[in-house]
């Protein structure tokens, strides 16, 4: 069976790393320019190369985002820029727009191009389009089902790329005028302000300033608010529905989301080729995925349209199980003793779960530690502080500790 990409997200060069240890195969990642995540950190030129050095060393690969909705003065130096990436050993750019493509085509002739769901990619021809242009991959649209996907892949040679997991948008393919209209931010151009999050209510044209209700809790309706896309215990049908690449959605995602994620579709994935699937495991692998913040979750677009209960009415806060509580920076296989940097408050005494690349996650109580002097304490209370923990198990550097809420 054919070999399936787990493509994950990487906000910067931190996350890049984490998202390649933690078992993806390839990340997609943002410059200073062209990309439509203008909140993450994104990378300098010399930040990019070092990610794709990181990730050519561990032989997989890294993509770069420039799939804005150009305007004309967006042009005038997208040419160097293409150039640029191509010399720093980028192995994709992903475009959605023609004239962007063309651009790069005159400028990196040798750079594979991707086309983004942006472009709004639904059917067979637009896929053999774009691959009778020069396209290497197709980004397919999340409004697709898993039949359309089969059938798209049934009449191209072209290589398919399909989201699997996270945030999904109120607009078609993403491309949303709201934030324009409403906060004067593009989100084609990446500024997007997610007004789709908002409390609504309704107004009937003819009786201005008379609000009607339409809400499902006392605080008002969230109308646009859709659930977050989660396809773990669908691996078998996403793998044989002709897909090379299953993306992970989330570049302003923490690291440690975009560690538990990917960790837990590299298992399902590898699960899976290797004939060891069943129900059990996708119920584990389920859970896990709800260890980090999250919407509640559902199936998109795969197995039908989906109805009034892919959105959410009542909120559109997160469900947080589990609180991220340090980040290994180190281990002393002798005293048994991590250097943690803290991320969230926890006390001693605390049972906390650790997860680390490749291993399963484990569980233990925090029976000592210390802090940075070696003054022993109770309670890890200030922002990023260093600590020492011991801990039952060997981990090692950026294994993650967390606690259940």
């Amino acid at each position: 069976m054919k070999k399936i990409e787990l493509l994950a997200p990487a906000g910067n060069l931190y996350k890049l790393k984490i998202a390649l240890k933690y078992g993806a195969d390839a990340v997609y990642i943002g410059g200073e320019a062209y990309s439509l995540r203008t909140a993450a950190d994104n990378f300098t030129p010399d930040e990019m190369r070092e990610g794709i050095e990181f990730a050519h060393k561990m032989g997989k690969k890294v993509y770069v985002t420039a799939n804005i909705i150009p305007h004309n003065r967006d042009l005038e130096d997208m040419e160097r820029y293409f150039r640029e990436i191509y010399e720093l050993g980028a192995d994709a750019v992903l475009i959605s727009d023609p004239g962007a493509f063309e651009l790069c085509r005159k400028a990196a002739p040798k750079l594979p191009i991707h086309i983004s769901t942006q472009a709004n990619n639904t059917n067979w021809a637009t896929v053999n389009f774009w691959k009778d242009h020069g396209a290497e991959r197709v980004v397919l649209a999340r409004e697709m089902t898993l039949a359309e996907v089969r059938e798209i892949a049934d009449k191209t040679d072209c290589e398919l790329e399909v989201f699997v997991h996270g945030a999904m948008c109120v607009s078609y393919s993403g491309r949303c005028l709201l934030s324009n209209y409403m906060t004067c931010r593009d989100s084609n151009q990446g500024a997007c302000s997610h007004p789709c999050r908002w409390n609504y209510t309704l107004m009937e044209e003819k009786r201005p300033g008379e609000y009607f209700p339409i809400y499902e809790t006392e605080r008002g309706s969230f109308i646009f608010n859709s659930k977050d896309l989660c396809m773990i215990e669908h691996i078998p049908e996403l793998i044989e529905s002709g897909a090379v690449s299953l993306k992970i959605e989330g570049r302003v995602k923490s690291e440690y989301y975009v560690a538990t994620i990917i960790q837990a579709y590299r298992n399902a994935i590898d699960a899976y080729m290797a004939g060891e699937w069943g129900r059990e495991l996708a119920n584990s692998l389920y859970e896990e995925v709800c260890k980090v913040s999250h919407r509640e979750y559902y199936t998109g677009f795969f197995f039908g349209i989906p109805m009034a209960g892919a959105q959410i009415y009542g909120s559109s806060s997160y469900i947080r199980e589990c609180d991220i509580i340090g980040i290994v920076e180190d281990y002393d296989c002798e005293t048994h003793v991590a250097k943690v940097s803290q991320r969230n408050r926890f006390f001693k005494g605390d049972e906390i779960e650790v997860i680390q690349p490749g291993q399963p996650y484990f569980t233990q109580k925090v029976e000592y530690m210390t802090d940075e002097l070696g003054e022993e304490i109770d309670v890890a209370r200030h922002a990023a502080m260093t600590l020492y923990i011991r801990v039952d198990k060997p981990v090692v550097k950026d294994a993650m500790l967390r606690k259940k809420k």
